[in-house]
Parts: C-alpha cells; sequence; structure tokens
C-alpha cells in the first residue's frame, strides 16, 4: 500500500516538476517575475497533484489540506510577483550601468585615439619646419620669418588643443566645479561679441546679437558660459559660407533664459545629430575650414554640452529651413 501511495505521488510531483522545468525554460529570456512565480507554484502544485492522487475519495482531511494548499499559494505567488519584479528593476539597473560605462569606456578610446591622430598633423608640421630653421635649408629672412610664425601658430593651437582636453578629462570624470554667481547674460554676450565679430569679418560673415532692453538674470559661472557662448558662435561661424548670416538671440519665457545661436550654414545631417556634442576628431574634418577659419580642437561642442550640464543647462540642436541652430536653456534666476 505504501508504495503504492509513493509511486502514485512521485509520478505526479515529477510531472509537475517536469512541467514547471518547461515553463522555466520557455521564460529564461523573459522577466523574472513569470519565472519567480512558477518556481513558487511548483511544490505547492506538486504537494496537491501528490495528494490528489493518493487521496481517493474526497474526505475531510483531503479538503483541509488542499484549502491550505490553495491559500499557501495565494500567499506566496504575489509576494514572488513583487520580489520578481524588484529583481527585474535591479538587474534592468545594473544593465543600465554596465552599458553606460562601457559607453564611456568607448568613448575614452575614441577620444585618445582622436586627439593623438589630431595631434600628429601639427607636431609633424612644427618638427619639419624646425629641423628646415636648424639646417639652414630656409636662409631668407622673410622666409625664416614666416616659419617662426607658422610655428608660434601651430603651438598656440597645440596649447588649446591640451587645454580642451584637460576640460574635456574633467568633464568626464565629474570633476568640474563651477563657481555659479547672479549675472545677466545680456552683458556677457556684449563682452564675448567683439572676438566672434573680428573672425566673421575675415570671414565674410554678417554677425548680429539680438537682445532684449532688460536684463537677463541667471545663476552661472562666467567665465564657463562664455565659453559656452563663444564655442556655439565660432562653430557657427566656421560652418557658415561668405556672405552668410550668423545671429545671436536672447530673451526670457517661462521661468527660463534661452539663448539661441543661428547660422544660415548647410546645416546638419541627419545622420550627425547623435554625435553633435561628441568630439569631432576624425579623418573628415581638417583642422581648417572651407573659409580658413581654424576649427579649434574639435572639441568645442562636446565642452559646450558638459559645461551646461554641470549649469543644471540644456543644450540643443536643430536645422532650420536655411541653416542651423543652436540652443541653450537656463533657469532664470529670481534673486
Amino acid at each position: 500500500m505504501y508504495m503504492e501511495i509513493i509511486g502514485y505521488t512521485l509520478a505526479c510531483s515529477l510531472a509537475v516538476v517536469l512541467a514547471g522545468v518547461l515553463a522555466l525554460r520557455a521564460l529564461r529570456d523573459r522577466s523574472h517575475t513569470a519565472s519567480t512565480a512558477v518556481l513558487v507554484l511548483i511544490p505547492t502544485l506538486a504537494a496537491l497533484a501528490g495528494i490528489t492522487a493518493t487521496g481517493g475519495s474526497i474526505t475531510g482531511e483531503f479538503r483541509r489540506t488542499s484549502i491550505v494548499l490553495l491559500l499557501v499559494a495565494a500567499v506566496t505567488v504575489p509576494a514572488a510577483v513583487l520580489l520578481g519584479r524588484v529583481q527585474d528593476r535591479k538587474i534592468a539597473r545594473e544593465r543600465q550601468i554596465r552599458e553606460q560605462e562601457r559607453a564611456v569606456e568607448q568613448s575614452r578610446r575614441e577620444l585618445v585615439a582622436w586627439v593623438c591622430h589630431d595631434l600628429r598633423a601639427p607636431l609633424a608640421g612644427v618638427r619639419a619646419m624646425t629641423e628646415a630653421l636648424s639646417d639652414g635649408v630656409v636662409a631668407d629672412p622673410a622666409d625664416i620669418a614666416r616659419y617662426a610664425e607658422q610655428i608660434g601658430r601651430e603651438n598656440r593651437r597645440l596649447s588649446r588643443m591640451v587645454d580642451d582636453l584637460f576640460e574635456m578629462s574633467e568633464i568626464s570624470a565629474g570633476a568640474l566645479r563651477l563657481d555659479l554667481e547672479p549675472l545677466d547674460l545680456c552683458e556677457l554676450i556684449d563682452e564675448i561679441y567683439a572676438a566672434p565679430r573680428a573672425t566673421a569679418d575675415r570671414a565674410g560673415v554678417g554677425f548680429s546679437a539680438c537682445l532684449p532692453a532688460a536684463p537677463l538674470p541667471v545663476a552661472a559661472d562666467d567665465q564657463a558660459l562664455g565659453r559656452v557662448l563663444a564655442n556655439l558662435v565660432s562653430n557657427a561661424i566656421a560652418h557658415t559660407p561668405p556672405g552668410g548670416e550668423v545671429v545671436i538671440t536672447a530673451e526670457q519665457a517661462d521661468g527660463r533664459v534661452w539663448t539661441l545661436v543661428d547660422d544660415s550654414g548647410p546645416g546638419t545631417a541627419a545622420t550627425d545629430f547623435p554625435r553633435v556634442f561628441a568630439y569631432r576628431g576624425n579623418a573628415a574634418h581638417s583642422p581648417v575650414a572651407d573659409t580658413g577659419i581654424p576649427t579649434g580642437s574639435g572639441m568645442g561642442l562636446a565642452i559646450a554640452a558638459g559645461l551646461m550640464q554641470a549649469h543644471r543647462g540644456a543644450i540643443t540642436v536643430a536645422n532650420r529651413e536655411v541653416g542651423c541652430r543652436f540652443e541653450i536653456r537656463l533657469p532664470a534666476d529670481s534673486g
């Protein structure tokens, strides 16, 4: 008799366990919620199946045991679902963190590779001109002066690249600290207006500012925010053909201060939008634009995005009907 009970119990329980294993196999690529619920149900259903197989007639004891098992399932299954959802969220967060770390590491590797690539050209030019001067290949005073001027220009460009790289490393490491103070955005734009204006004149590009009469108060680091505006304007001038125009506009609305930098250049290709604010170093870019205006290290927009994030602001880019628009937003300083 006991062997018969053991046989029926094992057969029915194993059938339930096998069905559970198949269910878990089918759910292995899905959420942990369903898998956890199945794991909780397997022993309860296996016990119920074994009792049913050996219970014979529906006795009071059988009913009581079945009710207990069903109540246990009613309590444990919701708990398992809740725990499964918690585990799913934890796994999702860990996966997101791992993906972000991989993306950051890949970005750093690309940055180092691109910077090394962009450093080679000016270094090679400086080395060649230095060797020409030291070997006496260049003897004419006018040529010597021209070589010296070019060496100085390349040296300044290398210095800017190193400074930009250091700033990018601070931004990437989250070590950038800004001193946010109340300032008038209109005054800051007036301060940085002169240098881009001279550059635009040399490139044959019109440059103007449209500012309100009233102050635009923001809490910002004047040097960092000035760097953002200067980078955006320089980028717009470098990509605007002669005869085009660059306009910087500032206004306040809905508790935020908006600054727009519009150009009349060719715009940005849709495929390039995801990488607009990443370092642009690749072989397709030249350190000098078609207008002859130096484009800098190529880290200007990436630095601008990092500085805006440090300001708890935002920066976006979009194409207009003609040209491109960069927009930065900062919370208005209520004082």
